[in-house]
């Protein structure tokens, strides 16, 4: 029996939104599946129903269901954070034909009568995601927000990171008779309560409290204390050799004041950066700059490495910035963890240079390099500037080279 099989976006939920094509195929099916939500919408279709999420569920019911003509429900458009995108792979030789719907969107857009071309998107819906980034390097962002990440969180997060001034819509159960759109700044949705399932508009009005999207944060905008922290030139360099991807999983090392983990949570803004410190007073900088920045895709693990990546998901880079004297089993804990993991090792005497270097060639990794790096910066002497040195660093980088 030849199946006929039509994904299709349903748009914000209500079903007059459909496509003419659409509904004509919902009339037409023998079997819809979806959500249960999406199922009330056509009760009174007399075509047998199967409430589904999961893309492998959803499979198994097409194949098992003896029908030829199905259809998949799916909320908002196909092609905006979509549960179809996981159901193509599953679905491959299949005759699939695929129908657009409205996106939260497109439609929260509309019903504000702004061109939304120029709106960054993004998912916290189910998701770690580093909010202040986002805002940060757009002028207008939209969120999905769901979970543990709730709109008045969101605001909460913008306000704390310089932004609270921004003009923010907060758009819940759009399109159905309940619908709420609410805007106003920030600061003044942070103390409100929502829906946690919304679509979230964010203007940003003033810069954020670091002004560029570059690397190498001012030294000067985290918070010290006694710990030492790596200054924004080798913090800059350092990232840079671990060449990271906005999704990847990273580990800072020693991490100290968290200068290095922040600029790492906000440069793998889709991914997640653990923190690995023991000293107390350092975790307590490290949880206040994590706070000022917005990087809430940082977690804290206090202990000391290796026994502290035990548990932690894979790495796909790792700083290492102190190693208490365990580097060889640190590397090791690392190369068990991901045999092919980027790596960035600072070191300010020779000694730990040596051993980095023998180390890494023992343990097989691939493009050893070191990068000895000697910064000067200028500073006031009456009418005049001098320069003054910071102690040299070397920066020994490589990838494991397992399979």
């Amino acid at each position: 029996m030849t199946k006929s099989i039509s994904i299709i976006g349903v748009g914000p939920g209500a079903a007059d939104l459909l496509t003419a094509r659409a509904l004509e195929r919902i009339e037409q099916a023998e079997l819809l599946i979806g959500a249960d939500r999406l199922l009330e919408l056509f009760g009174r279709q007399p075509c047998r129903k199967i409430a589904a999420i999961s893309p492998e569920e959803i499979v198994r019911h097409i194949h098992s269901g003896g029908c030829s003509r199905v259809c998949v429900l799916m909320s908002g458009d196909i092609g905006f954070y979509s549960g179809a995108k996981k159901l193509y792979p599953l679905l491959s030789g299949e005759a699939v034909e695929t129908i657009p719907g409205l996106s939260s969107l497109q439609y929260l857009a509309a019903r504000l009568r702004i061109p939304w071309e120029d709106i960054h998107p993004a998912s916290a819906h189910g998701r770690s995601l580093n909010i202040a980034a986002h805002a940060a390097a757009h002028e207008k962002s939209f969120f999905l927000t769901g979970g543990d990440t709730t709109p008045q969180g969101l605001c909460a997060v913008l306000a704390r990171c310089g932004m609270g001034d921004a003009r923010v819509t907060v758009g819940s159960r759009l399109s159905y008779e309940q619908e709420e759109i609410v805007t106003a700044t920030a600061a003044e949705l942070a103390l409100q309560q929502f829906n946690s399932l919304s679509a979230v508009l964010v203007q940003r009005i003033s810069p954020p409290l670091w002004g560029y999207a570059t690397g190498g944060i001012d030294d000067s905008l985290f918070v010290r204390g006694d710990v030492p922290m790596t200054k924004s030139e080798v913090r800059c360099l350092s990232i840079a050799k671990l060449r990271l991807n906005r999704d990847d999983t990273v580990y800072d090392i020693g991490a100290g004041t968290g200068s290095v983990a922040v600029e790492m949570a906000l440069a793998a803004s889709r991914g997640h950066v653990w923190a690995i410190e023991r000293n107390p007073e350092a975790l307590q900088l490290i949880a206040r700059n994590r706070e000022a920045f917005g990087a809430w895709n940082m977690e804290i693990a206090e202990g000391e490495a290796p026994d502290a990546l035990q548990g932690l998901p894979a790495p796909d880079a790792a700083f290492v910035g102190g190693s208490g004297g365990r580097l060889e089993s640190i590397l090791r804990a690392l190369l068990a963890r991901n045999p092919q993991v980027r790596l960035a090792v600072n070191a300010i005497t020779v000694e730990t240079l040596a051993d980095s270097v023998r180390l890494m060639e023992e343990l097989g990794f691939a493009e050893v390099e070191v990068t000895q790096l000697a910064v000067a910066r200028t500073r006031k002497a009456g009418a005049s500037h001098m320069l003054s040195a910071l102690n040299p660093v070397f920066i020994i980088s490589g990838q494991g080279g397992g399979a």
